[in-house]
């Protein structure tokens, strides 16, 4: 099936949840960007991460930025989701290899570094919101854990994961769940919660053995009653056009195009986001330069 969103409650209302799988979101992501396995870990739970936040929000045009800043080798990480299910990202240092880490796994912390975790919210207000966290271990959902509790004063828990096929370095299994305690949440089912997460397996055990995000959901939040509220489709979806890049060069003004024009030779621009190129003809510049005022 597909990559799709779950959101649920539990315990009336007093727990809200998030779970996705993000297989062919994180696969496609992988795949444009040729993504070592340890970015693709990287990139992967923090596109997983993009896709549940931009579940939390309200109105369709509403948009978050995850980014992530740290000294490490694979650099910065820019995630960008809506509300509808679409997610968007890259890393600067695609290539980055690493050897595992002392468990064995993908040294996604290792990749990272030190840093910062800024998350902005651009709700269609003057100024969007803005919060930032210092990284705690780099491993993604244990920051994105303790930004929900600082900056947003929601106890949270978060579990990422993404499995890669050790064959072919693609992606096998990628998803996650969200689960925030509402402020009325009693003491008793502050306790089982936590009781639950103590005892759950890792994602990556609970996608690989084959769970669909309602069944992560049930392992989660085991002992209480759930109720799904609603499902909704997600993948990988980058807004780039040309019309969107013919834009920005004519922002450059009439010295710079014509400067270019001069040059005597097509240009080329990327997105970072989906790593598409779109090429500029001469006559396409010579165009772009008579709308310029």
């Amino acid at each position: 099936m597909s990559d799709y969103l779950v959101r649920a409650t539990a315990a009336d209302a007093a727990i809200r949840a998030f779970a996705v799988s993000t297989l062919d979101t994180v696969e496609e992501a992988r795949a444009r960007h040729n993504l070592s396995p340890v970015a693709s870990a990287a990139l992967g739970r923090l596109l997983t991460a993009g896709v549940m936040m931009g579940g939390m929000l309200k109105n369709e045009d509403d948009l978050v930025t995850l980014r992530i800043d740290g000294d490490g080798p694979i650099g910065s990480i820019v995630v960008t989701a809506d509300s509808r299910g679409e997610v968007k990202g890259f890393a600067a240092n695609p290539s980055v290899m690493l050897p595992p880490s002392p468990v064995g796994k993908l040294d996604v912390g290792g990749s990272i570094g030190n840093g910062v975790l800024t998350v902005i919210k651009d709700m269609g207000l003057k100024e969007p919101y803005s919060g930032q966290v210092v990284l705690q271990t780099g491993e993604i959902a244990e920051d994105l854990t303790y930004y929900f509790a600082t900056s947003e004063q929601v106890p949270s828990s978060v579990g990422l994961g993404v499995l890669m096929n050790r064959q072919d370095a693609t992606v096998k299994r990628a998803g996650g769940f969200i689960i925030q305690l509402m402020p009325f949440a009693s003491d008793e089912v502050l306790s089982k919660l936590e009781e639950n997460i103590k005892s759950l397996k890792p994602v990556t055990t609970m996608l690989d053995s084959g769970l669909t995000p309602e069944e992560v959901l049930g392992e989660v939040l085991k002992g209480f009653d759930i109720e799904i509220t609603d499902t909704m489709p997600v993948g990988f979806k980058c807004n780039c056009s040309k019309d969107r890049l013919t834009k920005a060069l004519i922002s450059l003004g009439r010295k710079e195009i014509k400067s270019i024009i001069d040059d005597g030779k097509p240009i080329t621009m990327n997105c970072h986001f989906c790593n598409t190129d779109y090429t500029f003809e001469i006559d396409e510049l010579k165009d772009i330069y008579k709308k310029i005022k």
